[in-house]
């Protein structure tokens, strides 16, 4: 088995990538819950005015009738999405279902300019010809496995692995 990774030092290398992808317009765009708990807090570090979008992936899921809708994830974009450069954040990209239904949500809200993806943890495992455009971290765990991001009560994130049922 695989060690679990360090989050944090994972985070530090994700604020060094999304400051790479960052230009003067970019829009950063959370998908809920761990990408949200991540763009808050880079929201903060980069120094960013205002709220980042969160973005939900509920409404889209072609395994929605097994997941449900959860409370906690309603979209919020607090911009104009037409014509804005979009970074996405997530903490874990697998199968690529989930960035499919969050584009299709995007799109709900208007046609953006541009479209990009960062992650901290790519584990490989695509079933939709999705990639990121940066990646703190390239780990493959086998598909009984789960990977997720926690965030303690202070903000500090880890990960967790757990069995899929």
């Amino acid at each position: 088995m695989n060690p679990i990774p360090d989050a944090e030092a994972l985070y530090v290398e994700l604020l060094r990538g999304v400051q790479s992808l960052m230009q003067a317009d970019t829009r950063l765009v959370g998908v809920t819950s761990g990408g949200a708990w991540l763009v808050e807090r880079l929201q903060k570090d980069l120094g960013l005015p205002g709220a980042p979008g969160i973005i939900s992936s509920a409404m889209h899921r072609d395994d929605f009738a097994r997941r449900g809708l959860a409370a906690s994830a309603q979209t919020s974009l607090p911009f104009d999405v037409d014509g804005a450069d979009v970074l996405l954040l997530d903490d874990v990209l697998y199968t690529g279902r989930t960035i499919r239904a969050v584009l299709n949500e995007l799109f709900d809200f208007g046609r953006p300019a541009r479209v990009r993806l960062a992650v901290m943890i790519d584990r490989g495992g695509r079933e939709l010809p999705v990639a990121a455009d940066f990646a703190a971290q390239k780990l493959e765990l086998p598909a009984t496995q789960l990977l997720a991001l926690a965030r303690s009560e202070s903000g500090a994130f880890s990960f967790k692995v757990e069995e899929s049922k």
